[in-house]
Order: C-alpha cells, then sequence, then structure tokens
C-alpha cells in the first residue's frame, strides 16, 4: 500500500516539474522586427535657435575645478583634495578666463577644462569680491580658445528668453532655457557688498553654474550666473546673473591692475547705528575729515562735539554726480566709477540747506 503511494506521489511530481517546464516555455514564437522610425519632419524654429545658440557658444564656456592644500596631522606632508567646480567663460584669445570670485575663493589651485576637454592650470590675474568677480589666465593655444560675444544689460526687458550653459554639478555644457523674469534685483556679494541691476531669471542654474554665461537670443553674454534662491538648494526657478555691463568695466581694470582700486575722498561716515540714533536725513553723515584729503580741500565739513559734549551738526552728503546717495554702499559704487582726478559734484545737507561743492578725487586710498 505504502509503495503504491510513493509511486503515485512520484508520478504526480513528475508531471507538475513537467508542466512547469512546458509553462516556462513560449507557447508559440513569433517573427519580431525593430519598429519603423517614424518621420518627424523639420524641426521647428524655437529648436533651431536653441541649437544654434548651443553650437555658436558652448566652445566658449569652460569648467573650473579647484583644489585646496591639507597638512596630514601625522607626517605633516602636505595634499590636495578637491573644493569645488564652477563655471567660466574665455573672455579674450590670450587665455582669460572670468568667473565668481567665490567659484576660486579659498583655492590652492585652479584647474580650467575647455570645450574639447583638454585642462590647464590657471593663474589668478585679479579679483573684486565687491562684484563676485575674478579673472584667470590659462597657457592655452589661441587655436582652442574662442572668447564670447559680448551683449548689453542696458536694454534688456523681463520676457526675453535666455540660455544658460554652465557645469551644474559637474555635468560639464549644460544648457538650460528661461526668460528674463525681473530686472534691476539686488543681491549680496561674499563680502556683503550690495550689487545692483542684478538680472533674475527662470532659467535652470544650479550649484556649478556659477561663473557661466547668461545669454541673449544672439548668443551674447549678458550677465554672469551667480546665485539661485532655494530652500533645497537646487533650482527653484530663481536665478540670478550679474549684469554684463558691470562686467564690461571691471573686468579690464583686473585685468589691467589685478584689483579694482578707488580714488582718495577722505571722510569717515558715521555708523548706521548711530546714524538712526541722532535721526538724520537720509544720506551719509561725515563724522570724519581727513587732513589734506579732497574732503578737506572742497570744504566738507564734519560732524563734531562742542566743549560741553553737544553735537555739532557737520555735512551730509545727499548725492553724488545728481545721484542721490543713501548709503555708503552706493558711495563707494560713485566712487569706483571715477579715477584719481576726476572731479564730482557732492551734495551736502547743512543745516537744512542743501550746498553743491565739487571734489577733485585724489589719489588712491
Amino acid at each position: 500500500m505504502f509503495g503504491f503511494q510513493r509511486n503515485f506521489a512520484l508520478r504526480c511530481l513528475l508531471m507538475l516539474c513537467a508542466c512547469g517546464i512546458a509553462c516556462a516555455q513560449p507557447a508559440n514564437r513569433m517573427d519580431a522586427q525593430p519598429r519603423a522610425v517614424a518621420p518627424r519632419g523639420a524641426l521647428g524654429e524655437d529648436e533651431k535657435a536653441n541649437i544654434a545658440i548651443f553650437r555658436n557658444t558652448s566652445p566658449s564656456v569652460v569648467n573650473i575645478t579647484t583644489l585646496e592644500n591639507q597638512r596630514n596631522l601625522f607626517s605633516l606632508d602636505i595634499f590636495q583634495v578637491p573644493k569645488g567646480t564652477g563655471s567660466g567663460f574665455v573672455w579674450d584669445e590670450r587665455g582669460l578666463i572670468v568667473t565668481n570670485f567665490h567659484v576660486i575663493q579659498g583655492a590652492s589651485v585652479a584647474r580650467v577644462t575647455l570645450y574639447d576637454q583638454s585642462e590647464w592650470n590657471a593663474k589668478l590675474v585679479g579679483a573684486f569680491p565687491d562684484r563676485d568677480l575674478a579673472v584667470l589666465r590659462i597657457d592655452a593655444p589661441r587655436e582652442r580658445l574662442k572668447p564670447i560675444a559680448i551683449g548689453s544689460s542696458r536694454d534688456l526687458a523681463v520676457g526675453q528668453r535666455v540660455y544658460a550653459i554652465g557645469n551644474p554639478f559637474g555635468l560639464d555644457q549644460t544648457l538650460t532655457v528661461g526668460i528674463i523674469s525681473a530686472l534691476n534685483r539686488e543681491m549680496q556679494s561674499v563680502n556683503q557688498r550690495t550689487i545692483r541691476g542684478v538680472i533674475q531669471t527662470d532659467a535652470a542654474i544650479n550649484p556649478g553654474n556659477s561663473g557661466g554665461p547668461l545669454l541673449d537670443s544672439a548668443g551674447r553674454l549678458i550677465g554672469i550666473n551667480t546665485a539661485i534662491f532655494s530652500p533645497s538648494g537646487a533650482s527653484a526657478g530663481i536665478g540670478f546673473a550679474i549684469p554684463v555691463d558691470e562686467v564690461n568695466r571691471i573686468v579690464p581694470r583686473l585685468i589691467r591692475d589685478g584689483k579694482i582700486t578707488r580714488p582718495g575722498f577722505g571722510i569717515q561716515a558715521a555708523s548706521p547705528q548711530v546714524h538712526a540714533a541722532l535721526r538724520l536725513a537720509k544720506g551719509i553723515a561725515v563724522v570724519g575729515v581727513l587732513p589734506r584729503s579732497p574732503a578737506e580741500a572742497a570744504g566738507i565739513k564734519p560732524f563734531m562735539r562742542g566743549q560741553r559734549g553737544e553735537i555739532i551738526a557737520g555735512d551730509i552728503i545727499v548725492a553724488m554726480d545728481n545721484k542721490l546717495i543713501a548709503n555708503v554702499d552706493e558711495f563707494l559704487e560713485v566712487i569706483e566709477r571715477h579715477n584719481a582726478g576726476d572731479t564730482i559734484t557732492v551734495t551736502v545737507l547743512r543745516g537744512g540747506t542743501t550746498v553743491e561743492l565739487p571734489v577733485k578725487l585724489g589719489p588712491a586710498e
């Protein structure tokens, strides 16, 4: 009896295995070929424009990798570790590269990768942290360098199409498209100076895009992608670019002098706290005038204390070259646009009356 049951169970098991093998194989094999490709027709005009912009401009865009020196705590040997990545663009055929200052800030070494993937060690030519700008130089042959076309930010309009090319998250030669969302924004530089006239765009800008170009529909540089507003740290459709007119004003001076020097004026301004405590009119309250300075020569009068400790009112600078001045940032911005020897018209509030004074700027302070 047990033998019959054992044989019956064995036959059932064999039948199940055979069924499993049969079921695992296709019942009927069918002929199969790759699907035919559907015709797509001509590219749209927008697509053609995007492709043309990228092909013409991407050779001007570079990838910047920075390294920093660190010392081994035990052997005291110095070694290099990656610090970060960013973008930049070719300024001219001498190998000059423009980027953001914060891209190379604190780095020991910077390396530039061109569109053909050739890599070059870079030297710092000049930097201006107040505007978050830096100029590097590489010793690449002229035939490998394609300078970017320069546009203007003076006549931009909200709604214009813009293009950003850069290296977000290290993904080089990435193109994103958007529009100008707003103009004349303000943002803080790495040293807390205010950068004005900033372009806002919804073109996707991410970490690694910093220093790369923002282009108009003609493929011209209109700004340098610098910052994003994002709770997550990734693109949220709010990016900011330094306007090209400011770049084109500062970069030649960095190439020539290595830094931005301001001509001498010769005043000490009251702090915002003192200004507010005294409930003074908007402007710069002068609390000190340097001896033999342009300000002293022009007759600018500082606030002082009298013999009994009372405050004797001095001048409040309210305008320079017919531009209203509300704080030290705006004062420095006007000074930076001039050279030693230039004469500017300074409007001061003195005893409730405005007085215009010509001030001849002196050598750099």
